[in-house]
This record gives structure tokens, C-alpha cells and sequence, in this order.
């Protein structure tokens, strides 16, 4: 392992949200693809054919599907969740933050999905038509979409077919009753939603998996015909392999793609073509007559079903001759579960060794509950045979989407954009990987995996892996030599450095200082940088993304000093110098929109819907140099901004110059080449 100077860490902590370069993103000349996001719900790392199951002995999963699409396109090995449970993850998924800023954590399953920017309302400002399927469970208390504050078509989605609560995504069979069930909760039937009429009367014997593929498989026949030169962005979200283990009806249809496989019927008692027989009950032969139980039968074919449905979508966008034109992702929200909502029945992950080589499944913060089978695949832009093994996580798909949609996220999101990483062109931005759930808590460093199991004091010392040379986690090199002592140290001081506190989710480490920079005072001098930019943005970007118009060093941050006109953006960035730790809080009017950051922590947001209204937040800070970035979308007349804060010996004021900091030695308000 490299030594890392301390002056350094300021550089390596700028690096970790955004290298300043020009981002890989779509020409002039590029169509914008269509995007399919693809998450099932609890598939583990180890259940897909070409990941693993292929290397055990004994009844293998069949994946041939996903196997074909993984060698077509990218394995991205070393892909993350952001925490190994259900609601946290695709809250993360969708608003592009980490659990260490978003506002679902732990188990806070049919929580409001905040109303600010996602993948879905920024993608539906750069053109796309929006579409979600199947599970969602982040809509807020209610009973219909007039009463769910977070309903999918109020954040985004311009159509939404699906489950909407947690817990209906337990039971497969939405209009009929499953006797088997192992509560009342998973034996009832359950209502299905399409946009605000609630259609689950027409869906008798309407398997899930296949009801939510046929639907897909419709509405992408649609757009490609009615709608060609309009891009969509789907995200199909199954609830299965999860843990109600429930079967088809019948074996699925022959063939592939428009005229083959999977069919909508649109016939109330007949919506799909396997719409027939008797409900959980059909079972793929690969796994009957080998000695399995009842559940691993189950469990095996929900996946090999699953597997039927992706290679038939996948024949659909090449049958209407648009697979050269569309991103496919596929994912899983956690490891594998451990549970099977079947009386009398148990269940465990190590039946086909679901997590692999890893150690743990849903729950766990190891690998097997966090790294999931993600694949990319798109035939004119992701070469095929591609393996990555550099680290990301769900909150960097949001940013990789606006850049192919040839828009910059918004610079509150916590994702870098995978583009070079999937073309296997241009240079790679280094992301976040970071975990939170319950009193587990890790990140990535330097390319090291940092883990605490029970952190219930920031003096719990981390884990620390090389999960490239030890996938199972099996030796933990923290203490081992002075490297890691040191990278110790600076995994607790990252983690205090890019989280927010929340109150309905609270850790052991809230009440800790952020450490300031180990830094030479001498090397720094009194100012401001201020990068200027013009541009049309419906959100506040990241601007570390594009070159400056102009770049100078000034006294304060003062807009007024800076030539700013209709469509302008303003960078303020540096270091403030805080005089005594303590509780430190910052306070903002403006009259355009903003987004303020201490270290990568997100401390002020008035970017979405942000009337100009007082900002306040309190940040722990330790006494010492922090680096900061005032991210500024100037409005269309005089621009305004008044920034203040107050804390340990210091009444709210705006903060003085001498507390404002740069590095270099140059003139203020001078040019830079």
C-alpha cells in the first residue's frame, strides 16, 4: 500500500467526489439511449450462473440468460448496495445520495421518498418518457395516490404499473388468495396500481414476475412504434426471488421477444398469456426429481424464471430493432434472504451457496449482503467481455444516467458517472462506496474495504479487507503494519467527513467532531476561489464537471463582485478556518438556488423548489481547517447571497475574511490561465 502524505488528504478528499476533468458524456451528434433498470429482490452475488454457480458441484441455478447478457456486455464485480436491505437501497438508487445523506435508512420501510431531484424527474427533464414497474415501497403513509405523499407519478415517473407498499411484494399473486402463506399478511391478495386506478380485480392467476415482464415488454413495443425518437427510461423492479417463494402457474412460453414468450393480453381474467392452470404451481423440471426440498425447488425456479424474463426483453428491444440504442442494467437490492414466508418451512442462503465465496446475506453489511450481480449491457456502446472490478454503488446510477442523457447531476447527488467505466474510454471520476445500516458501518479507501459490524462508538476500530485478494473476508489487516494504523485513522475521519446526522436514524457516532484537515496553515492566504460558468441547468450541477468561463481569487464570497448574467453559475470554494470545535451553524438566503458542502458533507440544499427562503443547518466541527464548495445557479436579475454562520464564541455574522482561506499565492481578483 502506498504511503499517503498527510498534506494530501484535501487533494484525496476532492478526488473522491470529483476529479476536474471534463466528464465522458454523450456528443452533439449521440442519441440519447434508452435506459432499463433491472433490480430484482434479494438475489444473491452467488445465484447467478456465470458469477458462480457454474463453479459448484451439485444442482446448479440456470441463469443462460443472464449468462449471455453478462458476456455481451459488463460483469461489474465489485458492485454495491448501499445498505443490505430492501427500502434504504432503492432509496439510495433513486435520489443518487448514500445512506449517509439519504432520508430512508435502517428499517424504514413505505417511508416518503424526500421530494427533491432522482433519476426519474431528471431524466423526465432531459426529454424521457418515465416509466416504473413493479415494486416500489417508498410512498409514504396513505391509502391511495391522493393520500401517498410519494406516490411514483408524484416524483418523476410519468407512468407507474406495480406494487406500491413494502409488503405487498410478499406475496406473488396479487388477486388471489395463497393458502400457504405463513401470516395473513402474505396470504391476502394485494392491490395493484396503474398510475390512479387500482386494477388488481382483472389479475386472477397473474404471476408477478411474468405479469410485470409482459407489461415491459407492451410499453416498450409501444414507444419504439409510436414513439421512436422519444428516449424512455424504465426501472422494472421484481419482487421476486424474495422470500414468499411462490411458483408460476405453467412452464413459460415458448420462443422470445414480440411475437414469442411473454404476451400482454389486456383481458380482465386473462391480462397475460400465463394467466392459466393453477397458481403456485408450476416447477421448472432442472430442479425436480434431484433431492431438493420443497423451498429450494422454489427458490431455484423464481430465478431461472426471472432469467426467462430478462432474455425475452432483451430479444423484444432486438426484434424492434432498438437494442443498439438502449442501456440495459441488471441488479439486486441486497444478498440473498434468509427466511421463507411458507408455514412449516425454513430457508438458508447456503442451499446453492447464494452468496458465493462472500460471507454474510440480507442484513449484513459483509460482501454476501452487499455486493450484488450487476451487469451492463447496451451492443453499441458497451463492448462485450468486459470485466470491472473498480468499486461503485447504487447512488453513482443517477449520475451515470444524466450523463447519458448529456445533462450533469445535480452537485447534491453523491454519484460519480460510470461512463468510462462501461466504455472502457476516458478517465474514471473515483466514487463513494460507502455503507450505513443499523450500527454497521463501512467504505471503501485507497481500495480497501473498512467494516464495523457493531459500531457502537467511533473508537470501534474498523476491519479492514482487500476484497479483490480476499473475497471472503477472512483476513483483517487493520493494526498489521504502520500503513494501516495509519488508514485506520483516516477511515474514521472519512466517515465523520461525507455523513449527515438524521434524526429518525441515529448512530453511536453523531455527536463526534468532524476532524479538520492535518494541513499547513503556512501554505494558505486569505481569499476566495471563484470559477464563473454559463450554461442552461434545471438544477444546481456538479460544476467541478466543466471548464470555468473564468476563474479569480476574491475577498469573500460575494456574488456581487463577479459579471453574472441569465443562465450563470458560481463555484465559491476553499478552506474556512474554525476557531473553537463545538456546534457550528450555518445559515444562507439567496435569490437563486444553492448547494453548500463541508468536506463532502451535505450541509445546505436549496436547489429543488428552493424559494429563497432561510437555510439553516449545525454541523460538529473540530477546531481547525475544513474545506468548503458554495455551489451558486445565479436567477435572472441582480444576484444574491448571504452566508453566516455562528458557533463557540462567535455570534451569527457572516464569516469573516481572515476565516476564508485559499491555497497558492496570487493576487486577488487576477485571472487565471
Amino acid at each position: 500500500m502506498k504511503k499517503i502524505l498527510c498534506s494530501l488528504d484535501f487533494i484525496l478528499i476532492i478526488f473522491a467526489v470529483a476529479c476536474i476533468s471534463m466528464p465522458t458524456s454523450l456528443s452533439a451528434k449521440e442519441d440519447k439511449p434508452n435506459i432499463i433498470f433491472i433490480l430484482t429482490d434479494d438475489l444473491g452475488y452467488g445465484d447467478v450462473g456465470v458469477l458462480f454457480q457454474k463453479q459448484r458441484e451439485g444442482v446448479q441455478v440456470q441463469t443462460p440468460e443472464l449468462d449471455q447478457m453478462a458476456r455481451a456486455g459488463m460483469i461489474m464485480n465489485r458492485h454495491y448496495c448501499p445498505a443490505p436491505i430492501c427500502a434504504p437501497s432503492r432509496a439510495s438508487l433513486m435520489t443518487g445520495m448514500h445512506q449517509g445523506h439519504s432520508s430512508v435508512r435502517n428499517y424504514q420501510f413505505d417511508k416518503a421518498l424526500e421530494d427533491n431531484w432522482n433519476f426519474a424527474n431528471t431524466l423526465q427533464k432531459a426529454g424521457y418518457h418515465t416509466i416504473h414497474l413493479g415494486k416500489y415501497g417508498l410512498q409514504g403513509g396513505g391509502n391511495s395516490p391522493g393520500k401517498w405523499a410519494a406516490y411514483p407519478t408524484k416524483r418523476g415517473f410519468d407512468y407507474f404499473y406495480g406494487y406500491v407498499r413494502h409488503v405487498d411484494g410478499h406475496q406473488h399473486y396479487p388477486a388471489n388468495f395463497w393458502k400457504l402463506g405463513d401470516n395473513k399478511s402474505h396470504q391476502q391478495k394485494k392491490e395493484v396500481w396503474e398510475n390512479n386506478e387500482e386494477v388488481s380485480a382483472g389479475l386472477d392467476k397473474c404471476y408477478t414476475t411474468d405479469l410485470w415482464t409482459a407489461k415491459a415488454k407492451q410499453l416498450i413495443i409501444n414507444q419504439a412504434r409510436k414513439n421512436p425518437k422519444r428516449p424512455f427510461f424504465m426501472y422494472l423492479a421484481y419482487d421476486t426471488p424474495h422470500a414468499a417463494l411462490q411458483l408460476p402457474t405453467i412452464a413459460y412460453p415458448e420462443g422470445k421477444g414480440i411475437k414469442a414468450g411473454l404476451q400482454w393480453l389486456g383481458k380482465p381474467g386473462r391480462m397475460i398469456n400465463t394467466a392459466e392452470g393453477t397458481i403456485d404451481h408450476y416447477r421448472d423440471p432442472h430442479y425436480t426429481g434431484k433431492g431438493l426440498t420443497d423451498v429450494a425447488e422454489r427458490f431455484a425456479t423464481s430465478i431461472t424464471r426471472i432469467d426467462h424474463c430478462v432474455g425475452d426483453i432483451l430479444q423484444t428491444l432486438k426484434d424492434l430493432k432498438v437494442d443498439k440504442k438502449t442501456i440495459v442494467i441488471f441488479s439486486s437490492d441486497n444478498g440473498p434472504h434468509r427466511e421463507a414466508y411458507i408455514k412449516g418451512e425454513r430457508w438458508s442462503p447456503s442451499v446453492f451457496e447464494s452468496a458465493g465465496k462472500f460471507k454474510g446475506s440480507k442484513g449484513s453489511s459483509q460482501e454476501g449482503g452487499l455486493r450484488v450481480p450487476t451487469f451492463a449491457w447496451g451492443p453499441s456502446r458497451i463492448k462485450a467481455g468486459q470485466i470491472s472490478n473498480t468499486p461503485s454503488q447504487f447512488h453513482d446510477w443517477m449520475a451515470t444516467f444524466c450523463d447519458y442523457a448529456g445533462v450533469v447531476a445535480p452537485a447534491r447527488t453523491d454519484g460519480v458517472s460510470l461512463i468510462p467505466t462501461l466504455h472502457q474510454a476516458g478517465k474514471q471520476r473515483q466514487g463513494v462506496v460507502y455503507v450505513e445500516f443499523n450500527n454497521q458501518q463501512g467504505l471503501y479507501l485507497d481500495g480497501y474495504k473498512g467494516l464495523r459490524m457493531k459500531a457502537t462508538d467511533h473508537s470501534v476500530d474498523f476491519d479492514i479487507f482487500n476484497t479483490i485478494d480476499d473475497e471472503p473476508e477472512s483476513k483483517n489487516l487493520a493494526l498489521t503494519t504502520k500503513d494501516f494504523i495509519r488508514l485506520q485513522k483516516r477511515m474514521k475521519d472519512e466517515v465523520l467527513r461525507i455523513r449527515m446526522p438524521n434524526r429518525n436514524a441515529k448512530k453511536p457516532y453523531d455527536g463526534e467532531f468532524v476532524p479538520a484537515l492535518d494541513i499547513d496553515e503556512a501554505d494558505l492566504i486569505q481569499g476566495v476561489l471563484v470559477k464563473s460558468y454559463h450554461g442552461e441547468w434545471d438544477w444546481v450541477p456538479e460544476f467541478l464537471q466543466f471548464t470555468p468561463k473564468k476563474v479569480s481569487w476574491e475577498k469573500n464570497i460575494n456574488p456581487d463582485t463577479m459579471t453574472t448574467e441569465k443562465s450563470a453559475g458560481l463555484l465559491f470554494s476553499g478552506y474556512v478556518k474554525v476557531p473553537d470545535s463545538g456546534d457550528w451553524t450555518f445559515q444562507c438566503e439567496a435569490s437563486g438556488f444553492l448547494i453548500f458542502k463541508i468536506h463532502n458533507k451535505l450541509v445546505l440544499d436549496g436547489d429543488y423548489k428552493y424559494d429563497g427562503s432561510e437555510l439553516s443547518s449545525t454541523v460538529k466541527l473540530a477546531a481547525g481547517i475544513h474545506p468548503y464548495r458554495l455551489y451558486f445557479k445565479t436567477p435572472a436579475g441582480q444576484p444574491a447571497i448571504s452566508l453566516q454562520w455562528e458557533g463557540p464564541n462567535t455570534t451569527l455574522s457572516s464569516i469573516a475574511s481572515d476565516a476564508l482561506l485559499v491555497q497558492g499565492k496570487h493576487k486577488r481578483g487576477k485571472k487565471l490561465p
